[in-house]
C-alpha cells in the first residue's frame, strides 16, 4: 500500500494542478513516484524536464529502456519496474529480454551496444563506478554525449526508484510484469 496520500485535483494548489495538467498534456508521467514529487511542484517540473532532456539523445529507445529496467531491477523498485515493463514491450523489447533482466541474468541480445548499456548500468550500480575495461569499451561504442546520457539515466532513474521504494508506491493491478524475488 502506498505510504503517501495521493492528492486529488481538489486538494492540489494551483501550481500543483498546473504541473500535473502540463504533464498529462505532454504525455509525461504523473503517477507513481510523481505522487510524491507533486508535493514540490518545482521538483516535479524539474524531474519532468530532466527526463525529457535525457531521453533526447542518440541512444536507441531499446538502449534507454534496457538501462531503465536494469536500474529498476537493481533497486527492486516495484512500481517503476511494472511501469517500465509496459514501456519496454511498447518499444519492442521481448518478454525474454525483460525476464532476463528481472532474473539478473545476461541480456539475450546480439546487439553489442545493448549488451554494453546493460553492463554499464549494472556495473555502475553494483560497483559505484566503471572498470577501466568497461569504460574503454564504452568509449569505443558510444559517443561522449551518449555515454553522458546513459550515465545520467542511471542516476536519474535511481532517484525515481528510491522515491517509489521510500513511499512504497504500489504498482497498478494491470501491470504486465512483476519483479521476481
Amino acid at each position: 500500500m502506498t505510504r503517501i496520500a495521493i492528492l486529488t485535483p481538489e486538494q492540489m494548489n494551483d501550481e500543483q494542478r498546473a504541473v500535473i495538467d502540463a504533464a498529462k498534456a505532454n504525455g509525461r508521467p504523473h503517477g507513481g513516484p510523481f505522487w510524491a514529487y507533486i508535493r514540490n511542484p518545482k521538483l516535479m517540473q524539474t524531474v519532468q524536464n530532466l527526463g525529457a532532456s535525457i531521453a533526447d539523445t542518440d541512444l536507441s529507445a531499446r538502449e534507454q529502456q534496457i538501462v531503465t529496467l536494469t536500474v529498476a531491477r537493481f533497486w527492486d523498485a516495484k512500481y517503476p519496474w511494472a511501469a517500465q515493463c509496459r514501456n519496454a514491450l511498447k518499444i519492442g523489447l521481448t518478454q525474454k529480454e525483460i525476464d532476463a533482466i528481472n532474473q539478473c541474468n545476461g541480456l539475450p541480445s546480439d546487439d553489442k551496444r545493448e549488451l554494453l548499456a546493460h553492463r554499464i548500468a549494472s556495473e555502475l550500480l553494483a560497483d559505484k563506478g566503471l572498470s577501466d575495461a568497461t569504460y574503454a569499451a564504452a568509449e569505443g561504442a558510444f559517443s561522449t554525449d551518449e555515454l553522458v546520457a546513459l550515465v545520467a539515466r542511471v542516476g536519474s532513474f535511481s532517484m525515481t526508484c528510491c522515491t517509489a521504494n521510500a513511499f512504497d508506491i504500489t504498482p497498478p493491478d494491470d501491470a504486465p510484469d512483476r519483479l521476481k524475488a
